[in-house]
């Protein structure tokens, strides 16, 4: 049995995580979800250390996406022992935005004034109260899918009327407020053992997908620099990693430029990290995520 097993789906994004763990010579073994299966009650953990590596934008690139498979495995995993690296309850909440929005509510902290709907029928009436431009955004999303903007209260009885707003797999949308953001940014602030590791300012010209990643940015015109977040800011976001049981993510703010709030908005479980971290950052996050890995192994 390896030290290690990483359960992905993206045929890319971990590249530079294998190359990290080769070059310190971790005993691991990478798992493909698309073909994998289970037996209940007797499927042992391929490893006493899983590594959940799952993106919520899989259903992106596949209809027959592993999301809700991979809960039921974690479940199984975690039963016989194992110990899952963004195991159960992140995963959980990673799969919602409404549930992370209650989450980091519940703390105190502030976020975008938002409905939560599971009826595309009822998004007109949920968006009541709230000031326009507003977004609906889909309640399991990735890579900026399924959020679109509406002006104006026409504009979203028009789309009503034609059953045109956008969907989510598990049939829940987010009637949100737009946030005009500060100096078109947002922060996105990096976690890591549940601790701050380091943050980037993420510029994109208005658009959603906002991934800051080599995958992403490739061929987009996101802008990426470091940032040095206020400590505020910082202590928030390791609150959300405790209460959340976020190992490894990021999590993501926004500063409202109508009255100067700090809206977090956003946590995403699946950290790739920053696209050129050499150049951006000036070092290379990984050699600590392979740290923290070798650590967990010699607990486990």
């Amino acid at each position: 049995m390896a030290d290690l097993a990483i359960l992905y789906e993206h045929p890319l994004w971990f590249r530079p995580l294998f190359a990290a763990l080769d070059a310190r010579g971790v005993d691991y073994v990478a798992i493909q979800a698309d073909d994998h299966r289970f037996v209940p009650g007797a499927s042992p953990p391929p490893a006493p250390l899983i590594l959940n590596r799952l993106a919520q934008s899989s259903f992106l690139r596949s209809a027959e996406h592993p999301l809700f498979y991979a809960a039921a495995l974690f479940d199984e995993w975690e039963r016989q022992g194992a110990a899952i690296i963004n195991g159960g309850r992140a995963f959980a909440i990673d799969s919602s935005k409404a549930r992370q929005l209650s989450l980091i509510a519940s703390l105190g902290l502030d976020i975008p004034a938002t409905r939560v709907v599971h009826r595309a029928a009822d998004v007109v009436a949920a968006a009541d109260g709230l000031r326009f431009p507003i977004v609906v955004k889909a309640n399991i999303g990735g890579s900026g899918a399924g959020i679109v903007r509406y002006d104006n209260l026409s504009e979203l009885k028009v789309v009503a009327a034609e059953n045109g707003f956008p969907a989510s797999i598990d049939s829940v949308l987010l009637v949100q407020e737009y946030v005009p953001t500060r100096g078109g940014r947002i922060t996105r602030l990096e976690t890591l053992d549940r601790k701050f590791l380091y943050a980037i300012d993420v510029e994109g010209g208005g658009a959603f997908d906002l991934c800051p990643a080599d995958a992403c940015v490739a061929d987009s015109n996101i802008k990426l620099t470091r940032a040095d977040p206020d400590p505020q800011l910082i202590a928030a976001a390791e609150r959300i990693a405790e209460a959340m049981a976020l190992d490894v993510g990021g999590i993501e703010v926004m500063i409202d430029d109508r009255d100067g709030a700090p809206r977090f908005y956003d946590i995403n479980a699946l950290s790739n990290f920053v696209a050129d971290p050499l150049t951006v950052l000036g070092w290379d996050p990984h050699e600590n995520l392979v740290d923290y890995l070798q650590q967990r192994i010699a607990r486990a």
